[in-house]
């Protein structure tokens, strides 16, 4: 899996963010040996950065941190949403672009179209993402995970003879 790390602040010039968020990132290498990369905005005082295992797509249009084809939402995530598939074929279908292959690209694309909240709800999956949108100046940080009903199923053992509890469907924001 990859790394996600980042960091809002004092004022601080470029340099120094970017020194501060690659120490950060360079502690979770192991975590992405593929790829690394950072995103600042002293202005924001903001620095995103991630540590990227690919997987999914081996291109760089999987290059981490990500913004958001019209630029306002950037994006450092860990994980995988696995109806990517599904919600990028119903966004190619609404007109949008897509310039890689990665579920990140995905998330991205589903949050500017549907909104936060309701794209949080669409994703099936295991992930932790930090998600700036520059037009609202607001940070989200979020770890989810849901798993489809029927693979939550099996992982309950049918021998206790009690009701399997139903999987969480509502997603953990931090």
């Amino acid at each position: 899996m990859c790394g996600i790390a980042g960091f809002m602040g004092p004022s601080t010039s470029r340099d120094e963010c970017a020194d501060i968020v690659e120490r950060m990132t360079r502690t979770i290498v192991h975590r992405g040996p593929d790829d690394g990369g950072s995103w600042i905005d002293t202005t924001a005082r903001i620095a995103l950065g991630n540590r990227r295992l690919a997987i999914v797509d081996l291109s760089m249009d999987g290059h981490q941190p990500m913004e958001s084809a019209d630029g306002r939402l950037v994006i450092t995530y860990n994980g995988e949403v696995y109806n990517f598939q599904d919600l990028r074929t119903e966004l190619e279908r609404a007109g949008h672009p897509f310039r890689g292959h990665s579920d990140t690209e995905v998330v991205l694309a589903a949050i500017g179209h549907w909104g936060f909240e309701s794209a949080l709800k669409r994703f099936v999956g295991m992930f932790a993402l930090a998600l700036w949108d520059r037009h609202d100046e607001r940070l989200y940080l979020v770890s989810v995970r849901r798993l489809p009903a029927d693979r939550a199923c099996r992982r309950v053992p049918c021998s206790t003879g009690r009701r399997a509890r139903r999987p969480r469907t509502a997603p953990r924001a931090h």
